[in-house]
């Protein structure tokens, strides 16, 4: 059962969905917005996310901090970056800063950060020798956009930033801006706890047309560890071919979560090294399917 709230020149839509003793799904606020091809369309949402998750951004500072939000722009410190960076196998760019690691199971090969065109090394355009992709992908946070390669799943995993991956965590809420979502069932976002039980499983709305943006987010209460986010960015990997025949190919911008906190006890015995060679031996197992 969902209960919808409209706050007028606020948000489009913000959907608390309650949970059912033995169900699925916990508790999340959800904020959901598709927009069209100017970052003021989803703006609004975006803002009212921050404010949810709670200030200040954190940046790269040690943690855990008793309040606040990380946020990841792939923009490399900020404009003008428009170099191409492409990472082979897990990305951990952000492991140590910001304690958020990044994965793609197999065929995927890794990560690319870049501009849709341009910049030396011709940004995504070049990368996937594919000319169409300037016209269909927009830029909310100049100049970069992500994405995984050969893959349309992107995996996170959560870390006390400052302890290089040592140190497990769980956050309370996550949200990310796409662009180019054509289809209203191509791209979703899926929260998983401690115990790889699915927490929240959320389609992200469509935008508006070609290089439109949007947005999906959502924070749990107090009870809702969110220990791995899986993110299935359009219903094909971007490669060489052109959007045709329902093909919904989709990139990804700016991505903000709560503050990761420590795993809670359980009560199960796990220790925080348990829960890390159970979080290693999941992405072991998926490096070895067969998609």
């Amino acid at each position: 059962m969902r209960y919808l709230f409209t706050t007028v020149g606020l948000l489009r839509s913000v959907v608390f969905s309650l949970a059912f003793a033995g169900g699925a799904f916990g508790s999340f606020i959800t904020f959901s917005d598709g927009g069209d091809d100017t970052t003021a369309s989803i703006q609004p949402t975006v803002d009212a996310f921050r404010t949810a998750l709670g200030n200040p951004n954190n940046g790269n500072a040690p943690g855990p901090l008793a309040a606040g939000r990380r946020e990841i722009n792939w923009d490399g410190g900020g404009p003008p970056n428009v170099d191409t960076s492409v990472a082979v196998g897990p990305l951990n760019a952000f492991l140590n800063t910001r304690g958020a690691q990044f994965t793609t199971p197999t065929p995927g090969t890794g990560f690319i950060q870049a501009p849709p065109s341009g910049g030396p090394q011709g940004g995504f355009e070049t990368f996937f020798n594919n000319l169409t992709l300037d016209s269909i992908f927009g830029v909310f946070s100049p100049n970069r956009i992500f994405s995984p390669t050969n893959s349309n799943i992107t995996d996170i995993g959560f870390f006390i930033p400052g302890t290089n991956g040592l140190d497990p965590a769980t956050v309370s809420g996550f949200g990310a801006i796409f662009t180019d979502v054509d289809l209203a069932n191509s791209t979703r976002i899926q929260f998983f706890g401690t115990s790889n039980n699915l927490l929240f499983d959320e389609f992200v709305p469509a935008g508006a047309g070609d290089k439109s943006f949007s947005f999906l987010g959502a924070i749990g209460d107090a009870a809702e560890q969110i220990f791995r986010v899986r993110i299935t960015s359009g219903n094909a990997p971007i490669g060489p071919s052109a959007e045709a025949g329902g093909v919904d190919l989709v990139a990804m911008d700016d991505f903000l979560y709560s503050e990761p906190r420590g795993v809670p006890d359980s009560g199960s015995g796990l220790t925080l090294l348990g829960l890390a060679m159970v979080f290693l031996l999941f992405w072991h197992r998926r490096s070895l399917a067969v998609s």
